[in-house]
């Protein structure tokens, strides 16, 4: 005879619950393939791990920039970009994707792309500026932050072809070859001159805006996807020599031409559906 009084068992209480005691587990719905929600422990490694690794390479440029090795921060940084357009691409191509891998890819991106750039140009140029240059690296973090909180939050309404503001990973791209440029031509960009140190302010502030801006720039995620001209090919041919013949300028220069399309983008989009 069963006891109506009998306790529930562990077992039973910790499902009820979801998690009992402390622990280090990860619980999330997701939608089967009937349309169903289901919940499911546990994590997908690779594409996190990749992340992880993201992870470590901002880590490890905010190290390195606040022991004066910016050549290393700048790599560092550049490495971090290449991961974080990997990690999406792994968990696409497994069937990896989760809303615990989409928030902890925004963490990354913050640190990376958000904190590390801005701890670099300070190191590197604002500090002499005291307050300002740290209120000017201020405001560029929180930018990232703020794009980084948009786009999750608009992530199923937007149209894919264009990210709207400059997406993280690029502006902090924009940062970095700055300041690579800066260090190969020092007698350009003398970091004893004030004028020089506001413009670098005013640059970080201005990219930080370009990434919470409405301004749309394409995203190039459907050119997989696609048939491009032929005549495309040699074009990429000829922007690549560009850049190894001098790579610090030529990432710079690039990054400015996507950085002012975003403008005639916007523009033509806005004459189009006018």
């Amino acid at each position: 005879m069963t006891n109506i009084n009998k306790p529930e068992s562990e077992s039973s209480v910790r499902d009820e619950r979801g998690f009992d005691g402390i622990t280090f587990e990860v619980e999330e719905e997701e939608h089967t393939h009937e349309g169903r929600k289901v919940k499911r422990r546990g994590i997908y490694l690779w594409p996190n791990l990749i992340t992880t690794a993201a992870l470590l390479s901002g880590f490890y440029s905010i190290i390195a920039s606040m022991n004066g090795d910016f050549n290393q921060a700048i790599y560092a940084i550049f490495l971090a970009a290449l991961l974080d357009g990997l990690d999406g691409r792994v968990a696409r191509a497994i069937g990896a994707q989760s809303a615990f891998g989409e928030q902890y890819d925004s963490l990354s991106d913050l640190l990376a792309f958000g904190v590390a750039p801005a701890i670099l140009m300070y190191s590197w140029s604002l500090h002499d500026l005291g307050r300002i240059g740290l209120a000017a690296c201020f405001v560029y973090t929180a930018c990232a932050a703020f794009r980084l909180a948009r786009f999750n939050v608009q992530i199923a309404v937007v149209d894919k072809r264009y990210f709207i503001g400059v997406a993280s990973p690029l502006a902090a791209i924009m940062i970095i070859s700055l300041v690579w440029v800066g260090r190969d031509f020092p007698y350009i960009f003398d970091l004893s001159d004030i004028a020089i140190q506001i413009i670098n302010a005013v640059i970080i502030i201005s990219v930080g805006l370009l990434m919470i801006s409405n301004i749309k720039y394409y995203s190039f995620k459907q050119v997989d996807r696609k048939r491009v001209p032929f005549a495309v090919l040699p074009i990429a041919v000829f922007i690549f020599a560009a850049i190894t013949y001098n790579i610090p300028v030529g990432i710079l220069v690039i990054s400015i031409i996507y950085a002012l399309s975003g403008f005639v983008t916007t523009f033509l989009a806005r004459n189009t559906t006018a």
